[in-house]
Formats: C-alpha cells, sequence, structure tokens
C-alpha cells in the first residue's frame, strides 16, 4: 500500500515538474481547481498524493528527524491561522502581476516548493500543511464538507495512538474521556499512515454526513 501511494506521488511530481519545464503552471492551477471540488466528494487527496509540496516533504520529514534538528513545538506567530490566506493573497498577486505588467510566469509555485522544504526541516509537517501552506488552506476549506473520508470505528479502536503519531497533518486525535481516536475530514490527506499502524483495522475509507473542523 506504502509503495502504491509513493509511486503515485512520484508521477504526480513528475507531471507537475514537466508542466513548470513547458512555462505553464496555469495548467496545474487548474488541476489544483478541479482537485477542489473533488475535496467536496472524496476528501483531499490532492494533498496526500498529488501535492508536490507534500511529496518533498515526506522524505525531508524523515531527514530533519535523522538529523536531529526538527523541532515539535509549533511556532506562537501562527496559531492563529490567518497567515496561510495571507500566503494565498500574496501568491495570487504575485502570479498576476507578473503575467499582466511583466509578461512572464514569477516562480510562485517553485518558491513554495522549496519554502515546504526548509520549514520541515525544522518543524513537524502539520506546521506547513495547517499553518502556512496557502493551497491546504483552501483544500481544508472544501475538505470539511466532504462526502467520504478516513474515519474510526469506534467499537474497534483501543486508543494506541499510533495513528495519530504517523498522521502528516495532525488530522487524528485520541480524545481524553472516551480513549478513542476522531479523524477531522478537513485535516486528513486521506493518505493510508493510519490505516497501515493500526492493530485492530479500526480505520477505513468510508461515506461520512457533513463534518465540521474541529
Amino acid at each position: 500500500m506504502k509503495t502504491k501511494a509513493n509511486l503515485i506521488r512520484i508521477a504526480f511530481f513528475i507531471v507537475f515538474a514537466v508542466v513548470l519545464a513547458l512555462g505553464k503552471p496555469v495548467l496545474w492551477l487548474v488541476f489544483f481547481a478541479a482537485s477542489l471540488v473533488g475535496a467536496l466528494f472524496f476528501g483531499r487527496l490532492y494533498c496526500g498524493y498529488a501535492c508536490p509540496m507534500n511529496t518533498l516533504m515526506i522524505p525531508t520529514d524523515w531527514l530533519g528527524k535523522k538529523l536531529k534538528i526538527q523541532k515539535q513545538n509549533t511556532p506562537s506567530l501562527l496559531a492563529k491561522g490567518w497567515l496561510p490566506w495571507a500566503a494565498l493573497a500574496l501568491s495570487l498577486a504575485a502570479m498576476l502581476i507578473g503575467k499582466r505588467l511583466l509578461n512572464r510566469n514569477l516562480p510562485v509555485l517553485p518558491l513554495w516548493v522549496l519554502l515546504s522544504v526548509l520549514v520541515t526541516l525544522r518543524y513537524k509537517p502539520e506546521v506547513f500543511h495547517n499553518l502556512i501552506c496557502p493551497f491546504g488552506a483552501l483544500q481544508r476549506f472544501f475538505g470539511r464538507f466532504t462526502r467520504r473520508s478516513k474515519q474510526v470505528d469506534a467499537a474497534a479502536c483501543i486508543g494506541c495512538r499510533k495513528c495519530e503519531k504517523v498522521c502528516p497533518s495532525a488530522a487524528i486525535r485520541v480524545e481524553a474521556s472516551s480513549k478513542k481516536a476522531l479523524i477531522t475530514p478537513a485535516l486528513c490527506h486521506q493518505c493510508t499512515n493510519c490505516q497501515a499502524v493500526c492493530p485492530t483495522d479500526a480505520i477505513h475509507y468510508t461515506a461520512t454526513a457533513l463534518s465540521v473542523e474541529h
């Protein structure tokens, strides 16, 4: 399962690189826009499998831990959650100004890829995913209303927290009162990390009622 997921990510990353090499970043943005509609029905599959930033963040996260330079805390400056939306506005403005006034495509997307790597070397992936990424902010908004998502079977969950530890976007939390894991669809990338480590096979990708971010 993990190998298949990685192959899908690599394939999408190659497509992303080709699109940039051809000087057609708008094609990727059109694909991203389509993925927002898809998120309404299938969750944030784009973030889990197609996003070039996430693809590079996975090995970067491993490297940051290996080098012991990755901090576990979240910068307090980012806690209010305004940065992704400000970054989105600035990114769109930069792309429009570059195209309209300079008649060229400014390297906005490559810069975000680079920033995602640098941030993840220093902080947990969830910091960039949830508190910095402008594209993640849009995915998170649309993902709140998804019709399908990873969900936990409370009857099978033993509250071991293994799923919580491997989630790259902090979408899983074991409730203190019930000792059961809960998944927030708005944050979930629909990857297979949690399923792979669950000792009781309590996590499945199923239909869900409209959800609200915790």
